[in-house]
């Protein structure tokens, strides 16, 4: 699953990331992959890379660093500042978009493929029960 996640600079982009690794039951710290460009998580099985592509600045930056393996069905791949690596990455499942409102912050995510359909629809109907 391809996550991107779209705000501001302090929008909440890794933050939001903390909160879904600490979801899905991670206890360590959470860092921002500013410098590293992806920090590596395994949970249960499963691997979450957290990209931030902020300090591209070619998106064929994202292909020299050989990162397109790391897309792939066995791995969920949150990424902040998407656009930086042009059309080269996957589809997004699912686009969160984060805004800083004076009381706090606000967040819409949308779906981009029907995996992501799926993924809401699974999340809307959890959250309402």
């Amino acid at each position: 699953m391809t996550i991107h996640l779209l705000g501001n600079l302090g929008a909440g982009k890794t933050t939001l990331t903390r909160g879904i690794l600490h979801g899905l039951g991670y206890s360590h710290i959470v860092k921002s992959p500013t410098y590293n460009l992806v920090e590596i998580y395994k949970i249960s099985g499963l691997y979450l890379y957290h990209f931030d592509f902020y300090r591209f600045n070619d998106c064929s930056e994202w292909e020299e660093a050989g990162f397109r393996d790391y897309f792939n069905s066995n791995s969920i791949c949150l990424v902040e500042w998407p656009e930086k690596a042009g059309n080269l990455l996957p589809s997004a499942d699912l686009r969160c978009f984060l805004n800083i409102l004076d009381s706090g912050r606000n967040i819409e995510i949308r779906s981009g493929t029907e995996t992501g359909k799926q993924c809401l629809i699974h999340w809307t109907t959890e959250k309402n029960t």
